[in-house]
């Protein structure tokens, strides 16, 4: 296989963010509106692939894609990708969630004054050659209440300039924190407070399983006779047959969308016979400019993951701010090479997983930390692709239990953390600390102290603690032409129990560890491979 990096489009972007993988040295293909069969086979050949809504991404599709690292969606939604089948395969699933705001707020308040002056249907009477000034009376929105349900960055945009217009604004969402909520200007309610009060309601939340008919015929009963309704997010949030019903009742005046259930949306659709009802072809990231910020954002995400590892807004990834990734980088790699070292060491099925952190470490983000944990347990012991979307999975389906614990305590480091296997009543533990917020060392094995720099390749020993042994390696390790890098040992008491961690420049041989078993005292030893790249 080629190992020159392949990325496929097939939903058409801007031609700067086609640059981007170009300049990075990618091999870029677009072929768009590909059938389910033709993308099927297309997405086999490729390490990442850039959608926008027109491809869907099934698990049909994705069992073909055994190649693939990463889909990046060039926008914010992605209810037409596979979440947990992606997952699954440990495929990163990102989006650009801020590259549509200001366009999409925009359509949406477009939508709402087109509709509440009813310009489209006056358009169309004017260009069949009427003159019908005193059908089309409108409503203003100068102190009407505007609903809106899900305060994300859209949700917040609206807002704000909805209060342009001098609406009163009120809001439900329920990760809508008091901070978020007095900086946009708007009043928080619950949502069925909201459904009785507003004169407007917008809705800009995700396509989840408890979003989908959020807004139905009982919801609707609850609203104000005469509400208006915009739906700019998602088609299937709002409920298309019972919006009708209420549409051609009066108990809703008018509705706008943009989304669709089905897309394109069927000629003979019951909301496309009504009046009151307008409708665009989800354009509300439709401008020069949001097609340009989407394609240059998902080409820069996609290339810093596939080139250097760096992951940023993936939906299938506990999401980590910014800011707090320069202090928790080395503690991801840390938390790797420490898995890895605990899964070389073990023998038996693995049970359990712990991990411990104390100290600062306590107070990061923590979920990224236990993935990188498991990610190093099972790649050495796994012969599938094991990467940070699919690691908590895989360990899940051999039915590992995974427990995280916080503590404040942290021995003679700032920030301590600590990992423990299980596995037979066998448990093996190691520790493990940052300096100076960039170098991070294994600090404990076993509950023996030492103070050991990972290498790629080390042998890791354990012996009685008698003279000779330490001698002894080095003298066969001479012999056979292996270069030491570094000898690292702790014990926990004279003529008790030793370990020893001997970085090695050279590959290590059956034969050469079969002599070097030989030697007296030695109870344990093993090679070990260590990840070696840095985040």
């Amino acid at each position: 296989m080629s190992s020159e990096i392949r990325i496929l489009i097939s939903d058409a972007i801007s031609e700067d963010g086609v640059k981007i993988f170009q300049k990075a040295g990618f091999h870029v293909e677009m072929k768009t509106k590909l059938s389910p069969a033709e993308l099927a086979l297309e997405v086999a050949n490729y390490d990442g692939l850039v959608i926008r809504s027109g491809t869907r991404v099934t698990k049909e599709i994705l069992a073909s894609a055994t190649r693939l690292k990463v889909i990046g969606r060039a926008g914010a939604g992605l209810d037409n990708v596979d979440l947990e089948a992606a997952t699954a395969r440990g495929i990163v699933v990102m989006n650009t969630p801020g590259g549509n705001t200001v366009t999409t707020a925009e359509h949406t308040m477009s939508l709402l004054m087109s509709m509440a002056r009813r310009i489209p249907q006056a358009n169309a009477s004017n260009r069949s050659g009427k003159w019908e000034k005193s059908k089309f009376m409108g409503v203003e929105l100068f102190q009407k209440t505007l609903g809106i349900v899900g305060m994300g960055k859209i949700g917040q945009h609206v807002a704000h300039i909805a209060h342009g217009l001098s609406m009163n604004v009120i809001a439900f969402d329920p990760y809508l924190t008091p901070e978020v909520a007095e900086k946009s200007g708007v009043h928080p309610v619950p949502l069925d407070e909201l459904f009785q009060r507003a004169d407007f309601i917008t809705v800009h939340t995700p396509l989840t399983a408890e979003t989908t008919g959020l807004i139905n015929k009982e919801t609707l009963s609850k609203m104000k006779k005469g509400v208006y309704i915009v739906n700019c997010a998602r088609g299937g949030i709002v409920d298309e047959n019972d919006l009708a019903e209420a549409l051609q009742s009066g108990q809703v005046a008018g509705a706008a969308f943009d989304v669709f259930v089905q897309e394109p949306v069927p000629a003979d659709h019951p909301l496309l016979k009504l009046d009151n009802f307008i409708s665009t072809p989800h354009i509300g990231a439709a401008t020069k400019e949001a097609q340009e910020n989407v394609a240059l954002a998902i080409a820069d995400q996609m290339v810093d993951y596939l080139g250097k590892g760096i992951i940023r807004y993936a939906a299938n990834l506990p999401s980590v701010p910014p800011e707090e990734m320069a202090i928790l980088g080395p503690y991801l790699t840390l938390a790797e090479i420490m898995g890895s070292v605990i899964a070389q060491i073990q023998s038996d099925p693995i049970s359990k997983v712990t991990l411990e952190y104390g100290g600062d470490v306590a107070n990061l983000s923590t979920a990224p930390l236990t993935i990188a944990a498991l990610k190093g347990i099972l790649a050495p012991i796994l012969d599938t692709r094991v990467n940070e979307v699919n690691a908590p999975i895989l360990a899940k389906d051999r039915g590992i239990e995974v427990v995280e614990v916080r503590s404040s305590h942290h021995g003679d480091y700032m920030g301590l953390l600590t990992l423990k296997i299980s596995s037979n009543n066998i448990q093996h533990q190691i520790s493990g600390s940052v300096f100076q917020r960039k170098d991070y060392r294994i600090v404990s094995m076993d509950n023996l102290a030492v103070e050991v720099v990972p290498e790629p390749t080390m042998l890791y020993l354990t012996n009685h603690d008698q003279p000779g042994v330490v001698g002894a390696v080095g003298t066969i390790l001479g012999k056979h032409n292996v270069n030491i890098s570094r000898m690292q040992f702790g014990r926990d008491f004279p003529g008790g129990k030793a370990v020893s961690l001997i970085g090695v420049d050279n590959n290590i041989d059956s034969s050469l560890l079969d002599e070097l078993r030989k030697i007296p005292n030695v109870l344990t030893l093993k090679v070990l491979h260590l990840p070696a790249r840095e985040r």
